[in-house]
């Protein structure tokens, strides 16, 4: 088995390929690592996409929507991790191959065809999210795909159902999200099958909807989609509406959806905008380092979380957590409003680069 806590390695692939006969304790914890890696892969592009919106128009409909599918996301890596450790594992977040770099493909070999990059807002960054998360069998613009995120998680699902004894409820951490954003969104500690069966149902069928219908079942506002579905909405500046009852047939003709104003956040190179020859100034640097820091410390703070054997431990970790994810927002769009020397019009913007702990 390739490395799990490598990045680039194809560990889902490998993983999807072991016979569902010998999914067992070491195949659950390494796929449920996986799984976290995966939901951290979907935060920065998410996040860059929502900072590059203007502060005139975050009362738009694109920026509560995008704002909605990143608490959702949270919530998703927050079960996830909580997965893992009520069977014993201990999720690795702050390392440096584990942290996902940016342009790449997505951890463990899913949809190797797909580069994830950080950038702004744009017709390309809403094909690239609806991309991650495009479901096996969508109701509209079916194409093949590669191993989905939702088959993984059917898959895990799958392991625990076959050993459910495996579910101990050891170092599960709790946080209430669903006053931020509607039902299903909690963290909740995971410890018996049924409500890790309902932590897996919340995690696929928010992103991919269902096979018969493009809603969101556990949405924060009535009429939600799901993300894919929300997601090729503002790619197509179009509703997503029901066109035929018999057979069922959705399409994007419904009414407009403008995109909101945005700063012209660039495309940050491999390995960060000085590794990719841009210049940088000393300003530029400082917001980069302060954002690199508050990112990489968040992280750390997470991990530590996670393997915490005393609750009010865990708990102070979170919120320190926290704390550091509020610190991200300033310095990003900072850099968002400096312009590049290349004269394009595009602007910096934050590198999501993992920096280790100064000892």
């Amino acid at each position: 088995m390739t490395d799990v806590v490598n990045y680039r390695s194809n560990a889902i692939v490998e993983l999807m390929h072991v016979p569902a006969e010998e999914h067992d304790e070491r195949w659950l914890q390494q796929a449920l690592q996986q799984a976290i890696m995966l939901e951290l892969a979907t935060l920065p592009p998410y996040l860059c996409g929502l900072w590059s919106i203007e502060e005139s128009d975050q009362n738009s409909e694109v920026f509560q929507m995008l704002h909605a599918i990143i608490f959702d996301e949270m919530s998703h890596m927050g079960l996830a991790c909580n997965m893992l450790t009520t069977i014993g594992g201990e999720p690795h977040i702050a390392d440096e191959g584990v942290v996902p770099k940016y342009p790449g493909p997505l951890p463990g070999g899913v949809q190797p065809e797909l580069s994830v990059s950080l950038m702004q807002l744009s017709k390309q960054s809403l094909d690239m999210y609806s991309r991650i998360e495009r479901p096996d069998d969508p109701v509209v613009e079916d194409v093949e795909v590669h191993t989905s995120i939702g088959a993984f998680y059917t898959a895990i699902l799958e392991a625990f159902r076959s050993r459910p004894e495996l579910i101990k409820g050891t170092r599960q951490l709790t946080k209430n999200m669903s006053s931020s954003h509607g039902e299903g969104n909690d963290i909740v500690a995971l410890n018996s099958l049924d409500v890790v069966e309902a932590a897996v149902k919340i995690i696929k069928e928010q992103g991919e909807g269902t096979a018969a219908s493009p809603d969101n079942p556990f949405p924060g506002e009535t009429g939600e989609l799901a993300h894919f579905y929300s997601f090729r909405e503002f790619f197509h500046g179009r509703r997503l509406i029901r066109v035929s009852d018999e057979p069922p047939r959705f399409d994007f003709q419904g009414d407009e959806i403008p995109l909101p104003r945005i700063f012209p956040m660039g495309t940050v190179p491999a390995g960060g905008w000085a590794q990719g020859g841009v210049p940088v100034s000393s300003d530029v640097l400082t917001e980069l380092d302060t954002f690199n820091r508050h990112y990489s410390s968040m992280l750390r703070f997470l991990e530590r979380a996670w393997k915490a054997e005393q609750p009010s431990t865990a708990t102070q970790m979170l919120s320190k957590a926290i704390v550091q994810m509020v610190q991200l927002q300033e310095p990003a769009q900072n850099l968002m409003r400096t312009p590049l020397p290349d004269g394009t019009g595009k602007t910096y913007g934050p590198e999501f680069r993992y920096l280790p702990d100064e000892p």
